[in-house]
């Protein structure tokens, strides 16, 4: 097929190109700054300088690439798009990445619609924002959490909106974990060895990672067998915090991470550090498996953090 990648110079799209390639399609990959044309290449794909806030530019590329499918991993959450990591005001920290996907859903699906594209994917997210009730691990049947009259609200109503208007024009939405793997979690990391990434109470809230090329091969999948409808896209063992911060932090060779009271953290670090702490729920990944067939080369972040972070 032809494979139309928005964000493909992102973390997760520089593992998505080369499996696709790999698969045998033809991909165009777009990325922001003509000065990544060169690593577009040597993915093996066709680069296309593409700005997913500009309806013009993407229904230009859009319609240049002629896509069988068009897979939205556009998001502006590096240091170079969106500064420094501000767990307290996620709604500033996540301006840019809340517009792509709005506006830069909006964008690709008429672009999709103008030019007959027949398939469509989207990066969600599910790794801490289960509703919180009931249960500690959720499936797709469940609501994601939307932290009203939080700093992170907005970001999460973005989330809820991909999935209602993807869902609408009959795509596929894959609720990724937190990724972990090349180039996905330094700044967490730097954090952990400087002793700033401390656990809040008593660290009892779940989440849910998963590797960068299994999110990547999950997605061949998706666009492969044309998926449709919410997958969560996570490995098999969500956990506390209590229990994947301190093995995070041992992979890493740093020490233990201190423990800090819930006031504390909440001031120093917001809403959303809190709830992620001690309140969050984790994701099932038994549809995305059961469904697309999909097989982990890293079942548990236990394993995965000790090889990739060791």
């Amino acid at each position: 097929m032809r494979v139309f990648v928005a964000g493909g110079t992102g973390v997760l799209g520089r593992r998505l190109v080369p499996q696709l390639v790999a698969r045998g399609h033809e991909v165009t990959a777009t990325t922001t700054s003509a000065a990544k044309l060169g690593l577009v290449a040597g993915m093996g794909a066709e680069g296309a300088v593409m700005d997913g806030l500009d309806a013009a530019s993407v229904g230009e590329a859009v319609a240049k690439a002629r896509p069988d499918v068009i897979v939205h991993q556009m998001t502006a959450i590096s240091m170079t798009h969106a500064g420094k990591p501000d767990l307290k005001h996620p709604d500033r920290w996540f301006a840019i990445t809340n517009r792509l996907r709005t506006a830069g859903t909006d964008h690709l699906l008429a672009a999709a619609e103008a030019t007959g594209v027949s398939h469509f994917v989207a990066q969600g997210y599910a790794s801490f924002n289960g509703i919180r009730q009931g249960g500690w691990v959720k499936t797709e049947e469940d609501p994601l959490d939307l932290l009203e009259g939080t700093a992170a609200h907005v970001g999460m109503e973005a989330l809820r909106r991909v999935e209602e208007v993807v869902l609408k024009a009959g795509g596929a939405v894959l609720r990724y974990g937190a990724f972990y793997g090349p180039d996905a979690i330094d700044d967490q990391v730097e954090l952990v060895r400087k002793r700033q990434y401390p656990l809040v109470g008593r660290a009892t809230g779940y989440s849910s990672w998963v590797h960068l090329d299994d999110a990547a091969s999950a997605t061949v999948l998706a666009v492969e067998q044309k998926a449709r409808g919410v997958f969560n896209i996570v490995d098999d063992e969500p956990a506390p915090a209590s229990e994947w911060l301190p093995h995070l932090a041992a992979c890493v060779g740093a020490r233990r991470p201190m423990r800090v009271p819930v006031w504390l953290a909440r001031r120093l670090a917001g809403d959303q550090a809190v709830v992620m702490m001690i309140e969050g729920r984790g994701f099932s990944n038994a549809k995305a498996k059961r469904e697309l067939g999909w097989e982990l080369r890293y079942p548990s972040w236990r394993q995965g953090f000790k090889e990739e972070l060791a």
